[in-house]
C-alpha cells in the first residue's frame, strides 16, 4: 500500500463507474481540506458546484480545475 492511498476512503466502489458528481465532503477529501474550507470555497465562486433539488454536489473535474487555476495564479506572481 503506498503512502498516498493511506487513511484514503474511495469515491467508487470497484466496478463502478467514476463518480460525475461528488459531494462537498468528497470534493473536500479530494482536495485534502475541510469541509467548511471546501464551503467557502464553493461561496466565493473558486469552486465549481451546482444545487440538485437541496443538495449541494460538485463535478468530478472542478477540484482539479480549481487546482489547475491555483497553480497557474501562483506560477504567474
Amino acid at each position: 500500500m503506498s503512502i498516498a492511498t493511506v487513511g484514503v476512503a474511495p469515491l467508487a466502489e470497484a466496478g463502478d463507474p467514476a463518480p460525475v458528481l461528488l459531494t462537498v465532503e468528497e470534493a473536500a477529501r479530494c482536495l485534502r481540506i475541510g469541509r467548511t474550507t471546501c464551503f467557502a470555497l464553493i461561496r466565493a465562486g473558486e469552486l465549481e458546484s451546482l444545487t440538485i433539488g437541496g443538495l449541494r454536489r460538485v463535478p468530478a473535474d472542478a477540484p482539479a480545475a480549481y487546482l489547475a487555476r491555483r497553480r497557474a495564479e501562483q506560477r504567474a506572481t
